[in-house]
């Protein structure tokens, strides 16, 4: 009998996430034979409209929205070669504060056990062998993003299945160069500051990051995979850059290996180390 694929899944909050933070090891573990899978949390009804109405705003119809970005994410999913498309359909929660927070259905406002388990009903039938979701506080504080970490780490409780799982992150000493580009673009960007920041900090120190994966072969793929998400204007100005910068500033993913079964050695440079 053949032997089963390698299997990757990734748990993202929104429609775009997954190509922003994963785009290339999606691309790249695909390319390589790796069965991708991408979980998609909620719809997305708390991005952009057609020509960048905000939520709230007059024209803003949330039904279209979730719409839009269905077909766009399914856009990105295509240009990534990701294997399968889950979606668990839950409400945008919106940025935190917002009164979506609290509306019926927002993914921020479902019992963590209850979203848990639909997602351990997808690890059992998958069995991906690498999780990847977020941090606790969702990389940037986002609800929804919060919520996907949540959900992620009880379900991988729940089922005992994958030998390995990573929290997205960037290292700190990225966001310097990352600051030029965009003072470059005439987009305003202060660099975060760990010593007069309160809360979480955005990214880890270098030597805190377990997995540095080159993906700078698929950086056109993950460039046309956040195009296809154009409909929400913050990502405009990662285009802005062209393909070639973009991978220059976007060719090497990082994360922090949160689980493991294989015992390889870190820093790794390969989620699948010890797994092949």
């Amino acid at each position: 009998m053949a032997e089963r694929p390698l299997t990757l899944m990734a748990v993202h909050a929104h429609p775009d996430d997954e190509a922003t933070s994963t785009g290339g090891v999606l691309a790249r573990y695909a390319a390589e034979g790796v069965t991708t899978v991408l979980v998609t949390c909620t719809d997305g009804r708390c991005g952009d409209g057609p020509g960048g109405v905000k939520p709230g705003e007059a024209g803003h119809d949330p039904a279209a929205v979730v719409a839009m970005r269905q077909a766009e994410l399914e856009a990105s999913c295509a240009t990534l070669n990701v294997t399968h498309l889950e979606t668990l359909g839950y409400a945008d929660s919106g940025m935190m504060g917002w009164p979506t927070n609290d509306l019926p259905g927002a993914f921020w406002t479902t019992p963590v056990a209850e979203a848990a388990a639909r997602l351990a009903e997808l690890i059992r039938q998958y069995r991906p062998d690498v999780i990847v979701t977020y941090d606790e506080n969702g990389f940037y504080g986002h609800p929804d993003h919060i919520q996907a970490h949540r959900i992620t780490m009880a379900a991988v409780e729940l089922t005992d299945v994958p030998a390995k799982v990573y929290w997205t992150t960037v290292p700190r000493t990225a966001f310097a160069e990352f600051g030029r580009i965009m003072k470059e673009l005439g987009v305003e960007w202060a660099e975060p500051d760990a010593a007069s920041e309160p809360g979480p900090q955005l990214g880890l120190p270098d030597d805190e990051i377990s997995t540095w994966v080159d993906t700078s072969k698929y950086g056109a793929q993950k460039f046309d995979a956040l195009a296809t998400h154009a409909s929400q204007t913050e990502n405009i100005f990662f285009l802005q850059l062209g393909q070639e910068r973009f991978t220059e500033l976007m060719g090497v993913e990082t994360f922090v290996r949160v689980r493991d079964r294989t015992g390889a050695p870190t820093p790794e440079d390969d989620l699948f180390a010890g797994l092949r």
